[in-house]
């Protein structure tokens, strides 16, 4: 499994993965984390902005119809020795692969932190866990690794 996550990861152009995966008392746990170096443009190769609010005003909150239903909160945050950026976190539905229309249910958290000295570069912290019942814990351990983030 891990292998496997390891390899998408790199195939989707992640620079750094961290994956953890433990038996808690015959319940499995796993949950990734991925770092990786997006361009700041659109499809069409228009410059977008790499400030964080304007990051965040284009991200869109997906609100729940129901229980059990995806979510997903935008917001900007301020990571100690970094500073501002975007940051989404919720339960949504994932694609299994590029291409593929079948999704996986999935607590992510989605942090996008402006490179310094460049107009055109995001990194993207992202942190996912199949594990729907621990969702809050996750967002946390998340939130706290991504504090951690640094450039050197």
């Amino acid at each position: 499994m891990l292998r496997s996550m390891a390899k998408d990861a790199y195939d989707s152009g992640a620079v750094y993965m961290g994956c953890m995966a433990e038996n808690f008392e015959g319940v499995p746990l796993s949950a990734t984390v991925t770092v990786s170096v997006l361009g700041a443009k659109n499809k069409r190769g228009v410059a977008l902005s790499t400030d964080p609010r304007a990051i965040a005003e284009s991200l869109r909150t997906i609100t729940p119809r129901r229980d059990g239903d995806a979510w997903r909160t935008v917001t900007t945050v301020d990571i100690p020795e970094v500073g501002p950026a975007a940051r989404t976190f919720g339960v949504e539905d994932v694609p299994v692969a590029q291409g593929d229309t079948r999704t996986l249910r999935m607590v992510l958290t989605q942090t996008y932190i402006p490179v310094p000295g460049t107009a055109d570069q995001v990194v993207l912290v992202s942190g996912a866990s199949p594990v729907l019942d621990l969702a809050e814990a996750f967002h946390d351990i998340f939130d706290a690794v991504t504090g951690t983030f640094r450039f050197v």
